[in-house]
This record gives structure tokens, C-alpha cells and sequence, in this order.
């Protein structure tokens, strides 16, 4: 079994006063960009300090991009050092609640290079509940990030297409909810649907009732169901714009499956071009 992708709020109060453990805020809202921000400084874990999803962990978008495409390598790891994370820092992200927006934090670390990363399950909300919060100003002394990135966890828009070209099938997990990939509504994007072939695989199936995480029996059985018993068979995942996709990537890895290769235009990327596919249903 590989190692655990998450961690509960118990257990990360044993770590506030620990200079070799950094966490990071990641809270947003995608209808009011700077809520994060005004929420981190009414009040966060003690301790943490904040990121923010189109500023630190996305580029601006472009004409043929999705919404988030990814940052820039040297920009992202200077961002890191500032904040107090070199190779050997341990690294815990959260969010509002379910880990949703978190996830790319998580998976940036990963794609740098960084294994040290977890999640907190319940997020912010879980944390208030338990523990106490803080608004105290959060100074962390800068450390040099070094990078190793691991450019096989991407997949672009073009080999998507060779794949459909070559008849190879990829194993496209989508994160979106039902009515979006289905086509039915579209409250983001121009155009609704999915790309042919991909199946759905909503990031909230692997949360239980109360926000948090269900077990990791729940995630093999679910994962069993979606990609069979070969444990490391390659898929991929995808979103909206790649961000709740990373949530998939979490799950599966806390199944004890491959971590996929991430799509990280996503479905924004993909309906850029008019020509390309778009299924419905």
C-alpha cells in the first residue's frame, strides 16, 4: 500500500510548532476570486500561509488554453521558497471543506517533484471545529524549492487526439458532476458535454456524507468498480480546468492504484477549438 495522500486534523495539531512542517491555505471561490484571501485573513489554521489558485498555482490563460493552465515552473518554485518549503518540508494543503481546490496544491508539489505533500481531510471547516484558528500575521523564513519536475504526469489536448486517432484508449476518468459531463448544464463553460470516450467519475463520490474522506476499503471498492483489479493500470485524469481532477489523483493513490496522468487544459481546453469531438449523455 502506498503512502497515505491524507491527514486529519488530529493529527496535524501534533505538527503547528514544527519549522520543518508548512501549511498552506488554498481556500477560493471561482465566482469571487478574492473570497479566499478575505477568509485567510479573518482567520486560518495557525501557522498558515496562503495561496491563491489564478495567482500562485495557474498562468493567466490564453486563447488556445483552459481556464488554469499550469504555472510556470521557476514562478511556482520561487513562490514555494518564500513560503518556507524546501525538499525536506513536510506539507499539508487545505481548503474551505472537501479538498476540491486544495488538490492542485497537492498535485503541484507532485509534479515539482515533492512527495512530502498531504491534504487535510475536512479542511477549514473540519480544523475549526476541532482546534482553535488564528488571524496572527504568518512570517516564515525563505528557502531555496529545487524542482524536479516529472513532466510524464501531464497529458496534452494533442495526444488526447493522436490517442483517439490510433483508436488507443486512454482511460479518461472525468471529475465534473453528472449534469455537466452529461451535457445537461453547463454554469462555467461555453459547451457542455464531454469528450468521447471519457467516463464519469465525480470527485465527490469519494467523500462521505459529513465532508469527509470515506475509508480506504470505500476508495478500493471504488476504484475496483471503475478501473478493475490491476492496480496499475495508466488512466487519466480531467476536469473543468484541471483543478478537481487532482482530487481523483488522491483517491486513487490512497486505493492503492496508479497516479494518473493528469489533462490539465481539461474540458475548457478542449472545447477551445470548435472541430474537436464533444459527446453528450
Amino acid at each position: 500500500m502506498r503512502r497515505r495522500q491524507l491527514i486529519d486534523s488530529s493529527e496535524l495539531s501534533k505538527h503547528l510548532n514544527d519549522d520543518s512542517w508548512r501549511i498552506i491555505d488554498c481556500r477560493f471561490d471561482l465566482s469571487d476570486p478574492e473570497a479566499g484571501r478575505r477568509d485567510y485573513e479573518q482567520a486560518h489554521i495557525p501557522g498558515a500561509v496562503f495561496v491563491d489558485l489564478n495567482l500562485d498555482l495557474a498562468s493567466p490563460p490564453t486563447p488556445s488554453s483552459g481556464r488554469h493552465p499550469l504555472p510556470e515552473i521557476a514562478k511556482l518554485s520561487a513562490t514555494l521558497g518564500l513560503l518556507g518549503i524546501d525538499s525536506a518540508t513536510n506539507v499539508v494543503v487545505y481548503d474551505a471543506s472537501n479538498g476540491a481546490l486544495a488538490a492542485r496544491a497537492w498535485w503541484l508539489l507532485r509534479w515539482l517533484g515533492h512527495d512530502n505533500v498531504k491534504l487535510l481531510d475536512g479542511g477549514y471547516l473540519r480544523w475549526a471545529a476541532e482546534h482553535p484558528v488564528s488571524q496572527d500575521r504568518v512570517t516564515v523564513n525563505a528557502k531555496a524549492f529545487l524542482p524536479r519536475v516529472r513532466h510524464q504526469l501531464c497529458i496534452t489536448t494533442a495526444e488526447i487526439i493522436e490517442a483517439a486517432t490510433t483508436q488507443e484508449s486512454l482511460n479518461i476518468l472525468d471529475a465534473r458532476d453528472p449534469a455537466r459531463f452529461n451535457g445537461i448544464v453547463e454554469p462555467i463553460d461555453a459547451v457542455a458535454g464531454h469528450i468521447p470516450g471519457a467516463r464519469n467519475f465525480p470527485f465527490q463520490s469519494n467523500l462521505r456524507t459529513d465532508g469527509l474522506w470515506k475509508s480506504r476499503v470505500e476508495l478500493q471498492s471504488l476504484w475496483q468498480e471503475c478501473l478493475g483489479h490491476e492496480r496499475d493500470s495508466p488512466w487519466v485524469a480531467m476536469c473543468g480546468s484541471g483543478v478537481t481532477a487532482c482530487h481523483l489523483a488522491i483517491s486513487a493513490l490512497e486505493a492503492g492504484y496508479a497516479e494518473p496522468r493528469l489533462y490539465v487544459g481539461s474540458w475548457s481546453e478542449w472545447i477551445v477549438d470548435p472541430e474537436r469531438s464533444v459527446a453528450c449523455g
